[in-house]
């Protein structure tokens, strides 16, 4: 895939913009707990989360699933906002990208109704033409209708000018399968073969990293 100027980036949001991991591992412990089930440690946490709620939970919890998710959503409600932090360098990548006229989404698994409160919290809102999160779209990701739902009606299509931002497999697997260009931010999964199957175009140590390439090769990439 060729490295071409972006006129989109749709972003993931927890650990790619954001972190909030400690609140998801109380409300995912909180559920486990009610059901008298073994608490997760945050590597476990971190990999159940590649994935959204609806595909993990009924793996996890069985027919009790729907219970278990009631559970973890209320113990987050309460609490996600305090423990929200910003991922160095994102507030400077999302700035670079509106000064180039860039648009931006975010795409994420976690629960539409939450992920706005925290994008409202933090005054990021109005950088985001959509913003698409779990149950929002026909599919959660990997499956690619989030994807399209936030591109649906902007005039972009899918293509390598519109770059997928996030840190996991589920991410980069997301962005081929909607024939966008895969961009991976942090270290990726644990487990590197998971990403054998769905490589990213493009790795960034970080959101700083990103937009450094940005900056240096926004006038030389081709269009």
């Amino acid at each position: 895939m060729s490295f071409v100027r972006p006129r989109a980036v749709l972003f993931d949001w927890d650990n790619t913009l954001v972190e909030n991991w400690r609140t998801i591992q109380a409300a995912m412990n909180a559920a486990l707990a009610d059901a008298g089930m073994p608490e997760m440690d945050m590597e476990q946490v971190l990999f159940q989360a590649r994935h959204s709620v609806q595909d993990i939970f009924p793996k996890l919890f069985g027919e009790g699933w729907r219970h278990a998710r009631t559970i973890f959503y209320d113990h987050f409600a309460q609490n996600h906002l305090a423990g929200l932090s910003i991922m160095p360098g994102a507030p400077e990548l999302l700035d670079t990208l509106v000064e180039k006229g860039v648009m931006l989404a975010v795409v994420s698994n976690k629960k539409g109704d939450l992920l706005r409160r925290e994008i409202d919290y933090l005054g990021w809102t109005d950088r985001f033409v959509r913003i698409v999160g779990a149950q929002d779209a026909a599919a959660d990701k990997p499956d690619p209708a989030p994807v399209f739902k936030a591109l649906d009606g902007t005039g972009v299509t899918p293509g390598d000018d519109v770059w997928l931002v996030g840190d996991t497999d589920t991410d980069m697997r997301t962005a081929l399968a909607a024939g966008c260009w895969p961009v991976l931010v942090g270290p990726g999964p644990g487990d590197p073969e998971l990403l054998r199957e769905y490589p990213p175009a493009l790795r960034c140590h970080n959101c700083g990293d990103l937009t450094g390439i940005v900056r240096r090769n926004w006038d030389t990439i081709s269009l």
